[in-house]
């Protein structure tokens, strides 16, 4: 606009070089015009929010069955069989058992996730005995399902347990299958002697409150550097705990008992005295051999003394 305005109050002293001047610019301004109006309107009438944030479909249901046949098998045949099909940690690194007996378990995530703890949130007085969103580790226990394994996300923080006694006794009554956490639990002395896994990195009298805040429950979350998925099988033996995305738990069941069976075998004949060449990992010539001695009913592979021994 302030171009045709200087134009109308210029075109009169009639200089040769107006009218092609002129006819340019008022070109310019009518193309200006939309395109202002344009950003005028955007500015005025921004788009709206998403109403919701796109969720993933859920993870499909891992069956009891299928859980029963995992946990049978080792860690070591399931990494190996997920590294095959480009997993290539599955491992939750650094943590360990607290009881004093440990036993095998495959069970589904039920996902917790920690932030830093904030002084006017985390106190006390909201350990409120009713559901709240100031205290969601209640909720996120009294959630609990047969076949849950809790996995908790405490930011590998293990200043403040992730939680002690009686709320893992609470998870256990309600049927979970483990309790895991990238942190710390109290009462070390208590949880030793129960007969439940429990996965962590050590033991801290600290309360919760005072460095962890729970802000999710059954969302995606890290665990010991691992991704973890609703509904992902938790493994667990005596070596490691293990994460299996759910779409594979059928699949990765079959090739682990497979792999757990031949290795066994090649175990014996490694403590017959055979070298490694061709027999580990098997040959197709080991692999027949193999079908061989489970189709003669597995007869006895006797040990050799080791070199040396007297």
């Amino acid at each position: 606009m302030r171009h045709e305005r200087w134009l109308e109050d210029h075109s009169i002293f009639g200089f040769g070089w107006l009218p092609s001047a002129e006819r340019y610019w008022r070109t310019v301004c009518a193309n200006m015009a939309p395109q202002s109006a344009r950003l005028d309107a955007m500015q005025c009438h921004p788009a709206p929010p998403l109403a919701t944030i796109p969720q993933s479909a859920p993870a499909p249901f891992v069956p009891d069955s299928v859980l029963d046949r995992l946990a049978k098998a080792s860690s070591g045949s399931l990494t190996t069989q997920l590294y095959i099909k480009g997993f290539r940690q599955p491992v939750l690194h650094g943590l360990t058992p607290l009881n004093k007996k440990t036993r095998a378990f495959a069970g589904r995530a039920y996902t917790m996730r920690f932030i830093p703890a904030r002084e006017d949130i985390d106190v006390y007085g909201n350990l409120s005995t009713e559901p709240s969103a100031d205290n969601l580790q209640w909720v996120g226990v009294e959630q609990i399902e047969p076949g849950h394994v809790l996995i908790i996300d405490s930011n590998k923080d293990g200043r403040a347990a992730s939680m002690g006694n009686i709320l893992i006794a609470r998870i256990m009554m309600r049927g979970a299958r483990a309790v895991v956490t990238d942190g710390t639990f109290r009462d070390g002395t208590e949880l030793q002697s129960m007969d439940f896994p429990i996965w962590c990195t050590g033991v801290t009298a600290t309360t919760r409150l005072s460095f962890h805040h729970v802000a999710d429950l059954q969302v995606p979350i890290g665990c010991a550097g691992v991704a973890v998925y609703p509904g992902d099988v938790i493994h667990g033996d005596g070596d490691n705990i293990t994460v299996i995305p759910a779409h594979l738990a059928q699949e990765l069941a079959e090739l682990s008992e497979r792999r757990d069976d031949i290795e066994a075998y090649l175990a014996l004949r490694v403590q017959a005295g055979e070298a490694l060449w061709g027999l580990y990992p098997p040959s197709e010539a080991t692999r027949s051999q193999y079908k061989q001695w489970v189709s003669n009913g597995r007869p006895t592979i006797r040990p050799a003394k080791p070199a040396g021994a007297g």
